[in-house]
């Protein structure tokens, strides 16, 4: 692999890694040197832009065409402030996502293919993914099959266990940034709030990953946090996918709180033996919760044990990705489909040449589902 960030393997419970500021001052000052006026000539020459796809505050995406493969990619024009400011930090999300995609080279991630600097923005060039998850679930005309369920769950937990084996937090896990492409190749995308850990001084902020999939101890403005941050999203994201809505959806902090409690029940001191001692830490009402049998009707009790093992309220007792991938759930019958299997929202299939064109679900002639209730609503 090239550019291994550390030959250590972890289960993500205790770790140690020291990432120096210096060290991190040093990457920030060589993404900018390597800016150059040349490459402005590559991105007129190289891609061939086809359509706008999405503008940000400080960033506009384009479909492009690379004129020397061929292919499709994605194109993320951010733009920039002066180079001072640049190097003292306004630009830190751009920095971030480009050294840590650059040293990044797996089936499930979303691939950096070009970095194109000029002194008024960044050209970011990414592998083109036709949708994202969120699509997916939204659209009432796709059957979700246990084995796309799966397919879909395998694919996310193997791009994740890759990166906390090399030392990464995505930190924002959610269905929008779980990218898929017309083959269905699920990768994940979006690395502007990821960040190394295991440092035993090191302490991050709390105000990360977007609400409804944030872990319990980060709402109470823990400061040190490991890989459950990510993996109490996965289980957030696994109930979406049987649910077809959010499991949390709250509306602020203390809301979301509720929601969490109400379904799960309120932690005990055996079930999280330090959670009084966070900085935020509020007392709520006492809550009895919800079996998860009857919240995922559907599911079977391994696919249950899977979701309930990602979301314990002590992220030491969660489960790791590699422990997930090697959970009964992913032995039993039905086996995950295979990625070509994996339905596409119409949005993606309108966007296809009509030789490209794949099923959207089992049976096109089946009736669009309505939209599965929440049974603690």
């Amino acid at each position: 692999m090239r550019g291994r960030l550390g030959d250590a393997v972890t289960d993500g419970k205790n770790v140690s890694r020291n990432v120096s500021s210096t060290q991190c001052t040093s990457d920030r000052l060589s993404v900018v040197a390597m800016w150059d006026e040349t490459s402005k000539n590559r991105a007129k020459t190289r891609y061939e832009k086809i359509k706008h796809l999405g503008e940000g505050q400080f960033a506009n995406v384009y479909k492009a065409k690379d004129t020397e493969t061929g292919e499709f990619v994605a194109i993320k024009k951010i733009k920039l402030g002066s180079r001072h400011e640049v190097m003292d930090g306004v630009n830190r999300t751009a920095v971030r996502e480009i050294k840590l995609l650059q040293e990044l080279h797996h089936d499930n991630i979303i691939g950096l293919l070009d970095v194109i600097g000029h002194k008024t923005n960044i050209q970011l060039v990414f592998d083109f993914m036709e949708t994202d998850l969120e699509h997916v679930v939204k659209d009432n005309s796709i059957i979700l099959m246990p084995e796309h369920i799966k397919n879909i769950t395998l694919q996310t937990l193997l791009g994740l266990e890759y990166l906390h084996l090399h030392w990464i937090l995505h930190r924002d896990l959610k269905p929008n940034n779980l990218l898929m492409n017309c083959h269905g190749r699920i990768k994940i995308a979006d690395f502007g709030l990821a960040r190394f850990f295991g440092s035993p001084n090191r302490y991050y902020t709390h105000q990360v990953v977007t609400r409804w999939y944030r872990a319990p101890e980060l709402i109470y403005a823990a400061r040190s946090y490991g890989t459950g941050v990510d993996m109490w999203a996965i289980g957030c994201i696994i109930a979406e996918l049987l649910l077809r809505v959010p499991i949390f959806p709250g509306e602020s902090d203390l809301d979301q709180l509720v929601k969490i409690y109400h379904v799960l029940g309120s932690p005990t001191e055996q079930d999280w033996p330090n959670m009084k001692e966070f900085t935020d830490y509020v007392e709520m009402k006492p809550s009895i919760g919800i079996p998860l049998k009857n919240v995922f009707t559907a599911a079977t009790d391994d696919l249950i044990e899977l979701i309930y093992q990602c979301l314990r309220f002590d992220p030491v007792k969660r489960w790791t990705a590699t422990e997930a991938l090697k959970c009964s759930y992913f032995r039993m019958m039905p086996h995950a489909c295979d990625d070509s299997q994996l339905p596409l929202p119409s949005s993606a299939q309108n966007a296809l040449a009509p030789g490209r064109k794949r099923r959207r679900g089992r049976e096109d002639a089946t009736p669009p589902p309505m939209r599965k209730k929440l049974v603690f609503e």
